[in-house]
């Protein structure tokens, strides 16, 4: 039973079996190689059978470091970019270690400091004997630079700013005592006793701001009835003083 089968086989034409005959090649010119196609892809087989059997692309490869050369000389230095923005300011650094003691400075100018200041007194008694007449004194207690002037009775101011003034008087018995502290021909202030069969210590004080060139006195008022200050030779009833208290450059 084998050998029909077998004998059947045989007698089959070459052509019923792609597979078993030979490979079917293209021709290839010798003028003009066809092979490979000229493109890939651009050549179709007549069969299933009868497929390309694509060579592999061979690329040439070349060593550079056998062609490469010595190394040349520097070249001159290109010149210099222009320079880039600001870039932000970076974090603050670690605190540096405390530094040695300086040497002592020389010393400063003394600080000049403005003084002005009078007392002065009267121990003879006076009456009034004009309606206005000023209070001369007769006692030097403090006179700093000679700027009050006993005879006539005033103050003048050298160092402009803000004084201190007080007027201290004994009343006498019976008779009114009206005086006033003056500045320049001003009026500031009052010191007033009516009459009385007992005598009495009056006083009265102020500040005032004073400008140079400025006076302070002390005026008597006469009125209807007599006006007087007591005083003796013995003992100092009769006081007018100042002094600054704040200069005007430091106001």
């Amino acid at each position: 039973m084998a050998a029909p089968g077998l004998l059947l086989l045989l007698a089959l034409p070459a052509g019923a079996w792609p597979r078993l005959g030979p490979p079917h090649w293209p021709c290839v010119h010798c003028c003009r190689p066809a092979w490979p196609p000229a493109a890939p892809g651009s050549y179709t087989p007549e069969g299933e059978g009868e497929k390309w059997v694509l060579l592999p692309h061979v690329r040439p490869t070349i060593d550079i470091s056998i062609l490469k050369g010595e190394k040349g000389e520097t070249g001159v230095r290109g010149r210099s970019g222009r320079s880039g923005k600001e870039g932000p300011p970076g974090s603050p650094g670690l605190r540096g270690h405390k530094g040695q003691k300086g040497q002592v400075g020389l010393p400063g100018t003394p600080c000049q400091r403005a003084y002005a200041a009078f007392s002065v007194g009267r121990r003879a008694g006076l009456h009034s004997t004009d309606a206005f007449q000023a209070v001369p004194f007769d006692t030097e207690l403090v006179n700093l630079d000679g700027a009050f002037d006993l005879a006539s009775g005033r103050f003048l101011c050298t160092v402009p700013g803000v004084y201190f003034l007080s007027l201290t008087v004994h009343t006498w018995n019976y008779k009114e005592t009206y005086l006033h502290i003056m500045c320049n021909q001003q009026a500031t202030a009052v010191l007033y006793a009516q009459p009385s069969e007992r005598s009495v210590m009056q006083t009265q004080s102020l500040l005032l701001s004073l400008a140079a060139g400025d006076t302070a006195w002390v005026r008597m008022f006469k009125r209807d009835q007599d006006n007087a200050i007591y005083g003796e030779h013995g003992d100092l009833y009769i006081t007018f003083s100042g002094h600054l208290v704040k200069p005007a450059t430091e106001l």
